[in-house]
């Protein structure tokens, strides 16, 4: 009997896995482990005096978050490169790459050796950059000051880089990362604007991590259609869409099916906040179908924050019983075609 890890392995060559990749909270099945960097021993966070019903704190980046309903994730109010560029040439980043905040980690994965293991980074140098200076003022930095956006990115990218090294020694089989880049019906910021700017640090860290022997999973809310075909370029091995309706779940398949694997719950907008078990289900099927049809390339997973979007635990039941009756391979002994041709010419 294969092990998750080899069905993980086997999902992403796509080298016809016995079944979908499986990642669900609360006991149920799981093929992914998932550590990180524990806290600087040597940090000691400042504490924030907080406004009247907002909840505020400081970050080992020096940016401070504030939220105001408890549970959700918040959001950066301002950084330590917020007031200016100036501040750059004495900003020192975070001893992130102190092999002593990894020990956790490695006894994790050594743990788990029959499961994917993935160590997870603060994201790319956008996800990072754009707290330093405040997202308002990073979307304009990107056009004004270029020279400056570099010279940090550049810093930020060798500090992944030793995370990276890290990770691979501690026994990871891939590194994941948080970097949203898009709205509802576009990018942040222009295609063209991606690729002169950000595209180098993806090519630069990918290969990195491909040579040190780590696949490379990357989540983004929003709509990133446009860069798509550059993550595949540059070596993105995992798409995670928490938002995959938004693309068209069929599109997604027929276009980049079998050239980047998917990882995905049943949309969380769309779809899963309608409580509608019938639909829920239905999704479910349809991203097997699309994003897993071509011998792998689909891992299925809940979303963890239910609370936050509104959605009700059964609902997410719904879907997961969903997944685990058609998770198995040949998805035709279970999965009638027909059903998504009748749509197709509906549509």
């Amino acid at each position: 009997m294969m092990t998750s890890y080899e069905i993980i392995k086997r999902v992403l060559e796509f080298d016809n896995p016995p079944r979908i990749g499986m990642n669900f909270s609360g006991g149920r099945m799981n093929d992914i482990v998932s550590a990180g960097p524990t806290r600087d021993p040597d940090w000691r966070p400042p504490k924030v005096k907080p406004i009247k019903g907002v909840e505020a704190w400081m970050d080992e980046w020096g940016c401070i978050w504030e939220r105001l309903d408890g549970f959700s994730k918040g959001e950066v109010v301002w950084g330590p490169l917020t007031d200016g560029w100036d501040r750059l040439q004495d900003y020192k980043l975070p001893a992130l790459d102190k092999r002593i905040r990894y020990e956790r980690a490695k006894e994790i994965f050594k743990a788990h050796p029959h499961m994917y293991k993935l160590g997870s980074l603060p994201g790319f140098p956008f996800n990072i950059m754009r707290k330093l200076r405040r997202l308002d003022n990073f979307l304009m930095d990107v056009l004004l000051h270029k020279e400056e956006v570099r010279e940090l990115a550049d810093r930020v990218t060798d500090l992944l880089m030793r995370m990276i090294d890290i990770y691979a020694d501690i026994g990871a089989d891939g590194i994941v990362f948080c970097e949203d880049w898009g709205t509802q019906d576009r990018l942040l910021v222009s295609p063209s604007t991606w690729r002169e700017l950000f595209k180098p640090d993806f090519i630069k860290l990918v290969s990195f991590a491909h040579e040190r022997g780590l696949t490379v999973w990357m989540h983004s809310c929003g709509y990133i259609y446009e860069i798509i075909p550059d993550l595949i370029e540059v070596g993105i091995d995992v798409l995670q869409f928490d938002q995959p309706a938004l693309y068209g779940i069929d599109r997604l398949g027929r276009e980049f099916g079998g050239k980047i694997a998917f990882w995905c719950p049943v949309d969380i907008q769309k779809t899963l906040q309608t409580g509608d078990k019938e639909r829920i289900q239905r999704e479910a099927i349809e991203l097997i179908w699309y994003l897993g049809g071509r011998g792998g390339g689909f891992i299925a997973k809940n979303y963890p924050s239910l609370g936050a979007i509104g959605v009700k635990p059964e609902w997410d039941q719904w879907a997961y019983e969903a997944f685990l009756q058609h998770m198995t391979y040949p998805l035709e002994e279970h999965i009638d075609p027909r059903q998504f041709e009748e749509a197709e010419v509906a549509g």
